[in-house]
C-alpha cells in the first residue's frame, strides 16, 4: 500500500506508513504500539516500564514488571513482588537443537572456518569446507526484539508456553563425534544467555579439547555483563558473534522490532575491540535484512559506516528478505536493491560485503 504520509511505498499495512517516514521521525506511535500488540499476543507489546515493581537484568531491555506482569520475553514474570525465573537460568532453559550438515547456510559461512576452513588446522579440521562435519544448531525459544518481519516467529509459541524446558547437560549430551561447531540462534539468546553460557561451557568440556567453536547470532541486545563472556568463549574456541543489525535509525529499528537499538549498537562497539586478539577467522560479522520500503540503501549505508569506523574488515552480509510474520503482503527483495546495498556498503568503506540468501532475490 501506500505511506500514509508521504504517498510513496511500498509500505506495509500493519505499520502504514514507509520506511522514510518512520526513519525521519513520523508520529506514528499509535500504528506501532497496534502493531507490536497484534505480533505478541498474549505477551507485552513492549518491554514494561513500571512505576514500582521488581527489576531483570537479563537483557538490553532491562523490563520492570507490575505484579503479575511478565516481562517482554515471556520468561520472567512479578510474582507477589519477586522476581521469578519461569526459564533462561544456568539450570534450564527453552529450546531445541538440531545437527546442520556443514557447509550450512549461515550469514558467516563465506568466512567461517565450517565454510572456508578458515584457520586452519587450530580452528577448522579442514583447509577448506568442513564436509562430513556438523552445526549443532541451538533454536531458543525467546527474543528481546519483536520484529514485524521475523523470518523464525515459532519462537512466540515457545515463549508463550515456557516450553520444552531443557538442562544445559541436555544441549551439551547433542555434540557427537562429528560436530565441529555450536550456533545460538532463534529466538535470540539474549533473553537466556545464563542457560547458554552454561550449556555452551559443558559442550566444550564434552568436545575433550578437539576443534569445537562456540558462534552467536544474535539482534545484539545483550545485557553487558555477559558480553564479556560470550565473547572470550568464541575467541578461544574459533567461533563468531553475528550481529543482525536491523536499522540503523532508532525510530525506524523501534517500529520495526518494537525495542531501540542503542544497547545493540554499544555491544557491537565493545565487540569492535576484540578483534584484534584474534584477526582471523573473523571473531565479528554483521549482517542486515533488506526490506523493500524499509531498510534499503540509505539504511545499509549508514550502518556500513557505523562498521567500517570501527574496522574495515568486518564481514557485512546483506540478506534478502522473504514476505513473513505480519509483513507478508511486501514483495521479496530485488536484485536491484540487493546491488544498491551492496553498493552503499563498500562507498562506505567495507572492504567485504556479500548478499546472501540471493535464491530469493526477484
Amino acid at each position: 500500500m501506500e505511506c500514509r504520509s508521504c504517498g510513496g511505498g511500498p509500505a506495509t499495512r500493519v505499520l502504514g506508513f514507509c520506511g522514510s517516514c518512520l526513519a525521519a521521525g513520523i508520529d506514528a506511535a499509535r500504528t506501532v504500539g497496534e502493531a507490536h500488540r497484534l505480533s505478541r499476543g498474549p505477551l507485552p507489546a513492549g518491554p514494561p516500564r513500571a512505576t514500582e515493581g521488581v527489576s531483570c537484568r537479563v537483557c538490553g531491555n532491562l523490563c520492570r514488571m507490575a505484579p503479575g506482569e511478565r516481562g517482554f520475553c515471556g520468561l520472567r514474570v512479578n510474582r507477589e513482588g519477586r522476581l521469578v525465573q519461569l526459564a533462561g537460568t544456568p539450570d534450564r532453559g527453552v529450546a531445541t537443537w538440531y545437527h546442520d550438515p556443514l557447509p550450512t547456510n549461515c550469514v558467516a559461512d563465506w568466512v567461517c572456518p565450517g565454510g572456508t576452513g578458515a584457520g586452519y588446522p587450530r580452528y577448522a579440521y579442514r583447509p577448506g569446507p568442513e564436509v562430513g562435519y556438523t552445526n549443532l544448531a541451538v533454536f531458543l525459544g525467546a527474543c528481546s526484539f519483536d520484529c514485524l518481519f521475523c523470518q523464525n516467529d515459532n519462537y512466540h509459541r515457545m515463549a508463550r508456553n515456557v516450553a520444552p524446558l531443557v538442562a544445559p547437560e541436555q544441549l551439551a549430551s547433542a555434540v557427537a563425534e562429528h560436530t565441529a561447531c555450536l550456533c545460538y540462534f532463534g529466538g535470540d539468546p539474549s533473553p537466556q544467555m545464563p542457560f547458554a553460557l552454561k550449556a555452551a561451557r559443558l559442550a566444550l568440556e564434552r568436545a575433550g579439547g578437539r576443534v569445537f567453536r562456540v558462534c552467536w547470532e544474535t539482534n545484539g541486545n545483550i545485557h553487558p555483563r555477559y558480553l564479556t563472556a560470550a565473547a572470550e568463549l568464541s575467541l578461544a574456541s574459533g567461533g563468531c558473534v553475528k550481529f543482525d543489525l536491523k536499522a540503523w535509525s532508532g525510530p525506524l529499528h523501534r517500529a520495526l522490532t518494537g525495542v531501540d537499538n542503542r544497547q545493540t549498537l554499544r555491544n557491537f562497539e565493545t565487540l569492535a575491540s576484540y578483534i584484534p586478539k584474534r584477526p582471523e577467522p573473523p571473531f565479528l560479522v554483521a549482517s542486515t535484512l533488506l526490506v523493500p520500503g524499509y531498510v534499503g540503501a540509505a539504511e545499509v549505508g549508514a550502518i556500513a559506516r557505523f562498521i567500517a569506523g570501527l574496522d574495515p574488515g568486518i564481514p557485512y552480509t546483506l540478506l534478502a528478505f522473504h514476505p513473513h510474520h505480519l509483513m507478508r503482503d511486501l514483495p521479496a527483495t530485488s536484485r536491484r536493491q540487493a546491488e544498491e546495498c551492496r553498493a552503499a556498503a563498500l562507498e562506505a568503506g567495507l572492504r567485504r560485503v556479500r548478499v546472501g540468501n540471493v535464491h530469493l532475490l526477484h
